[in-house]
């Protein structure tokens, strides 16, 4: 197996990135946020990649933080003051780029993924789940509240589950996640990789550039009242239409016809 924390491959116009650090179940230590990270840029850059999915070797999809890596932070005089507040600086950081990552971000999820491994996932844009998935954000159980995977816990689930899980630290299985709204579908675990990958190639089927300005769209009004938000997403819309591509795509539609789509 490669020494490389995130491996790259392609089918398609999909992209998958493939956390390896399996002996550490994934944990994101800061050379796996820096390479992840990483990883994005390079796909930021590339509009032949349509959809990006991200998965995990070994036994689970993410365990969270290296609390080892962490524990050895606190070998300073500030007692790893400065450490953490740099590590959760960075965290945040990647978890704001796969927000803003132009193209949309599939987790395919199987094992566990708790603690900032729940985060990741609640970050993602989407998330197919293998049957044996299990979620949680149980920093609690040892005494630290999972603050920041809250961040991108609460835009995805209620807030009472949300709390719930917080304050108990109960690991769900991948049912209860797609019954909250934590993640879109539950597979069979053998059917897993091409479930995902059928998602992430029906999103890469459409006019990128569409998918584009959408998933932007679709965070800003989020944080938006309803007057803003559709008043900025009208604007949104009408951009898009002047664009040749979707003239030829409602054009085409009208005459039952493929689009003859340029990019």
């Amino acid at each position: 197996m490669s020494d490389d924390l995130v491996l790259r491959s392609n089918e398609g116009n999909v992209a998958i990135l493939t956390l390896n650090r399996p002996q550490a179940l994934n944990a994101l230590s800061d050379a796996m946020i820096a390479a992840l990270s990483a990883a994005l840029t390079t796909l930021a850059g590339e509009p032949d990649a349509k959809a990006i999915i991200l998965r995990a070797n070994g036994k689970a999809f993410c365990a969270g933080h290296d609390l080892k890596e962490m524990q050895a932070g606190r070998a300073t005089p500030d007692h790893g003051r400065a450490y953490f507040a740099d590590l959760f600086t960075r965290c945040a950081a990647l978890m704001s780029q796969i927000v803003h990552q132009p193209q949309p971000v599939i987790a395919e999820v199987h094992g566990t993924a708790v603690a900032a491994g729940c985060q990741l996932v609640a970050t993602c844009d989407m998330a197919v789940a293998a049957e044996n998935a299990r979620f949680g954000v149980n920093g609690v159980n040892i005494g630290l509240f999972c603050s920041t995977p809250m961040v991108a816990l609460t835009r995805n689930v209620a807030r009472k589950h949300a709390f719930e899980l917080l304050t108990t630290g109960d690991i769900i299985d991948a049912p209860h996640a797609a019954r909250i709204g934590l993640v879109n579908r539950v597979v069979p675990n053998a059917s897993l990789a091409a479930e995902t990958m059928w998602l992430a190639g029906t999103v890469a089927s459409k006019l990128g550039a569409a998918v584009k300005i959408g998933k932007r769209a679709f965070y800003e009004q989020a944080e938006m009242d309803l007057a803003t938000a559709y008043a900025h997403t009208a604007a949104v819309m009408v951009e898009n239409m002047l664009w040749r591509d979707t003239d030829e795509g409602i054009t085409a539609f009208i005459e039952k016809r493929a689009p003859d789509w340029k990019g």
